[in-house]
């Protein structure tokens, strides 16, 4: 029978328990300040969870006060071996203590006794009472507890325990759980049991006597059991009762702690709603920070709230909507033109039927001159009795001229977008002054997603109306034109107000720090037309070519397919972790590399890779699934994602996506074409030029290990590159010791590995397994590479001291990586964000002088080169990519190298690589 708890039953909450498990459990999160807050996050989670479920009236969460506790006093060894708190769990403690009473909730410390000795007293007060208890906790030490008034759950895993439970799961009765800890003793806890008998041999003694009493009153009778062992143990019992006797006393929970309350006592409070929103702020919790300032915790966000106790007011009041309109009429549009001509700036929003740039149609657009004021100016609403609107046309004739002048400035959130829409029109953006999105991302790119949503509590604790409060969900979510005008316009304008205010807010920030201004006015903004203007012309590519690639691929899958059977021997499925795992570790014994958090074999691409080298299934494994993840991304979808209006297919870069400042790609993410495989270079030969015009790629040679040698400016590293050397020879020259024209082409390979694993943070065992080598040969390879290369160690070392006493670092242009676990004192983290510090600048670097390349390229496309002549078409990586008129490419390729290698100044030459070809593999 399975157990069920009671209505309205009295919580009980063992939250050291649930701290220490919700520390050492994923996700290891952090607030953009560095402080952890992955231990707060799971033990509130677990607290809404409960209160969410059972929606108790009297509950308490209990954790152990500092100090010794009697059973210390009893036995000077208990709990020493435990290691002292890591300083990441306890700087957690005291914001989760206040987090716990804001939300209204009990919390118990009793100095000179454990948790559990006030979660057992209160629940034996509870059950004289005639009250139910549910015990919230994963200790199996409250299994002594259980009886018809008491049950535990483990919120994590969401199962109870009652009388019958604990019989199943610890094989005893609970009340013979002191006496089965007290044999087999807990070394966590430091108990010390009874020698050499462990959890197996304790159940057999007391399924067979009942009691420690009993072994103590007939110890004679052990020796009649069947467990192994069973013949000694008389003696034993006899030898070690003391120690015995007093591991029951220590593994005996208090039922009779003096406390100046009762559980009656213990009620939930209405929750402290102003408190609960700093809080939330600080750890960033915004998903309940959002819940809280649109309704407070009402009881479907965790808490109770009295009936008696009034709303406590929100910071959401602090975002009035009584100062927007709607314009209807030319008059109103009239009178809204003239005082954005007569503004400094003014924020800019498009409202349309779609979030694809290429197809969406205006609907609406939204303005804000100041905080609080603004308009909505609908243009397309036609669901069923939609009022009359001012005619698209028209609006956007008059709106032209405001919006393609450099003055007054325009402010939004990602205004590429905007610009997009505003294109189809034939209306061109300019005057950008800035964009929240970008603003949030170059003050801190790691701290927050950088949507608005998010950007609106983050930074104006203002929870903004979302499109799906105005638009519903799932498949009946309404078309913005089929959204009604009560709820449109406070939502568009909103959208402009929210962006005006964070404008006002980050450019606060940002123009503090004269870096991030310059990075933000002189690259990303400027950088917003040049994308635009890319993913308008977008890529032309060759459908039916991708088809017969696709064809080949799947025979290709087939006959991996059944090389992995024939290796197997037999069938199974190669997508199915489960079943790939029970061929490689249990069939074919292969060893066991890594193990998933819950304990089993893992078949993660590391693993594969590793394995490859030394068996065959892993090997044709990994070759099975790049085919796959290259067929399903490209091969396959490509040609459904071509346009119909444009006959070519059309990506969208992001700019405020990954942390370094590198720009990613999405449908289709052209960042992720494999280069190294013959498949994907037949890829990009599926990326073509239109007639009467070629291909060219434009590449940086080297430039993270340029940017090495500037940032570290070690003399042997600058002057390789400054006279023209090969670098990875005149690398292994250096490491091996040998001239450089006896250079190997595999130590040319190694050093080469050496030259970019440095600039990744690798470490010799890292690069030991790259190189299949024994880790003291890469140690070997690392140490040389220093003691040669003196300026790169020195600019390691001073990278890592700075950032942990700065908490971030920097580009050669200012940009900033903040590295908030930079002093965790967990080690793996910590690492991870020290190798992050000493990659960050160099592929920060790279992003930026790519970024500068870009726009310089733009500018003298638009002032030496007609129109037609050449096209940026795409970014990748170091890469630029061109569509060129035949009869221009000659001049082009010298003049289009000449720009980008002109990009930055470094103290050795930035050299870019050129390409032509009639697709973008030839291009290569």
């Amino acid at each position: 029978m399975t157990a069920s708890v009671p209505e309205n039953p009295f919580i009980l909450v063992d939250g050291s328990s649930y701290l220490f498990r919700a520390f050492y459990a994923p996700p290891h999160l952090t607030n953009s300040a560095g402080e952890p807050t992955g231990a707060i996050y799971g033990v509130v989670n677990m607290l809404r969870s409960l209160l969410k479920k059972y929606g108790p009236t009297h509950m308490a969460v209990v954790f152990d006060a500092k100090g010794p506790t009697f059973r210390n006093e009893m036995y000077t060894e208990y709990k020493s071996n435990r290691p002292p708190m890591p300083d990441d769990l306890r700087q957690q403690i005291e914001p989760l203590h206040k987090i716990i009473k804001a939300l209204g909730l009990p919390l118990l410390c009793i100095d000179g006794v454990e948790a559990d000795d006030v979660i057992g007293t209160l629940a034996q007060q509870a059950g004289d009472e005639g009250r139910f208890t549910l015990i919230s906790t994963g200790d199996k030490d409250m299994a002594q507890l259980v009886n018809g008034n008491v049950m535990l759950i483990n919120t994590m895993t969401d199962t109870l325990l009652d009388t019958a439970g604990v019989q199943n799961k610890f094989g005893v009765k609970p009340s013979q759980i002191i006496d089965l800890l007290a044999l087999m003793g807990d070394s966590s806890d430091n108990i010390p049991g009874l020698p050499k008998v462990g959890e197996k041999t304790a159940l057999a003694m007391l399924q067979g006597m009942g009691s420690i009493d009993a072994m103590l009153e007939n110890p004679e009778a052990l020796a009649e059991l069947s467990f192994r062992g069973a013949k000694t143990m008389p003696d034993k019992i006899r030898e070690h009762e003391e120690i015995l006797l007093l591991s029951r006393e220590l593994a005996t929970i208090k039922l009779n702690v003096e406390l100046d309350f009762t559980p009656d006592q213990l009620q939930i409070e209405p929750a402290d709603q102003g408190q609960l929103i700093e809080l939330y702020k600080q750890c960033e919790f915004r998903r309940w920070l959002a819940e809280v300032l649109e309704q407070g915790p009402a009881s479907d966000a965790g808490v109770r709230r009295s009936s008696e106790a009034p709303a406590a007011p929100t910071e959401e009041d602090a975002i009035a909507h009584d100062d927007y309109q709607v314009i209807t009429t030319e008059a109103a549009l009239n009178d809204w033109l003239e005082q954005l001509k007569d503004a400094d700036y003014f924020s800019f929003d498009t409202e349309t039927t779609s979030l694809n740039y290429m197809e969406a149609e205006l609907v609406g657009v939204s303005f804000a001159i100041k905080p609080g004021k603004a308009a909505y100016v609908p243009v397309a609403h036609d669901y069923p009795g939609a009022p009359d609107q001012l005619d698209r046309s028209k609006v956007l004739a008059l709106l032209k001229p405001l919006l393609e002048a450099e003055k007054p400035g325009k402010i939004g959130q990602n205004l590429k977008y905007d610009s997009h829409i505003l294109r189809r029109y034939d209306i061109h953006l300019n005057g950008i002054a800035n964009d929240t999105m970008l603003a949030s991302y170059v003050f801190n790119s790691v701290g927050s997603r950088h949507d608005m949503d998010t950007l609106s509590l983050h930074y104006l604790g203002h929870r903004a109306i979302s499109f799906e409060d105005v638009a519903g969900k799932g498949a009946k979510q309404l078309t913005f034109n089929q959204v009604g005008l009560e709820q449109a316009g406070p939502y568009a304008a909103e959208d402009a107000d929210v962006a005006l205010r964070l404008h006002q807010k980050l450019w606060g920030e940002v123009s503090t720090v004269p870096s991030l201004q310059k990075v933000l006015t002189e690259i990303e903004l400027p950088l917003v037309p040049v994308l635009v203007n890319m993913e308008q012309r977008g890529v032309q590519i060759d459908a039916q070519l991708l088809a017969r690639q696709s064809h080949e691929i799947a025979k290709d899958l087939q006959e991996l397919e059944q090389q992995a059977y024939t290796i197997a021997g037999e069938e199974f499925n190669l997508g199915s972790p489960k079943q790939l795992q029970q061929i490689l570790f249990e069939k074919l014994l292969l060893p066991v590399r890594k193990k998933t958090p819950k304990g089993a074999p893992s078949t993660a691409e590391e693993v594969l890779l590793e394995l490859a080298h030394d068996y065959p299934l892993p090997d044709v494994i990994m070759r099975h699934r790049g085919l796959s993840k290259l067929k399903s991304t490209y091969t396959d979808k490509l040609p459904k994602m071509v346009n119909p209006r444009t006959n070519r297919i059309h990506t969208s870069y992001h700019q405020a996506v990954t942390a370094t400042g590198r720009l990613s790609s999405s449908d289709p993410n052209l960042q992720n074409i494999p280069i190294r495989t013959e498949a994907g270079r037949r890829v990009r030969k599926a990326f073509t030029a239109p007639e009467g015009y070629k291909i060219m790629a434009i590449d940086y040679s080297q430039i993270e290990l340029r940017i090495m040698a500037h940032l570290s400016q070690d003399p042997n590293l600058v002057e390789a590159f400054s006279k023209g050397r090969d670098i990875h020879a005149a690398t292994a020259s250096e490491v091996f010791g040998v001239p450089l024209e006896d250079v190997s082409s595999e130590q040319r390979r190694r050093a080469k590995a050496v030259n970019f694993g440095l600039i990744y943070g690798m470490s010799a065992f890292g690069l030991a397994r790259q190189l299949d080598i024994p880790r003291h040969e890469a140690q070997l390879y690392m140490d040389k590479y220093f003691e040669r290369f003196p300026g790169v160690l020195r600019y390691m070392e001073d990278t890592r001291t700075q950032a942990k006493r700065d908490g971030y670092v920097e580009t050669l242009f200012g940009r900033r990586l903040q590295l908030p676990e930079i002093r965790s004192s967990n080690g793996a983290r910590r690492k991870g964000a020290e190798r992050a510090a000493i990659n960050a600048p160099m592929q920060g670097t790279a992003a930026d002088i790519i970024k500068y390349a870009m726009i310089a390229v733009s500018d003298y496309l638009r002032d030496h080169i007609s129109n037609d002549d050449v096209w940026m078409i795409m970014q990748v990586h170091d890469e630029l990519v061109f569509e060129v008129r035949e009869n221009r490419v000659e001049e082009l390729k010298t003049r289009l190298v000449n720009v980008m290698e002109q990009a930055a100044k470094l103290d050795v030459p930035l050299i870019a690589d050129v390409g032509v070809g009639d697709n973008w593999d030839e291009a290569h």
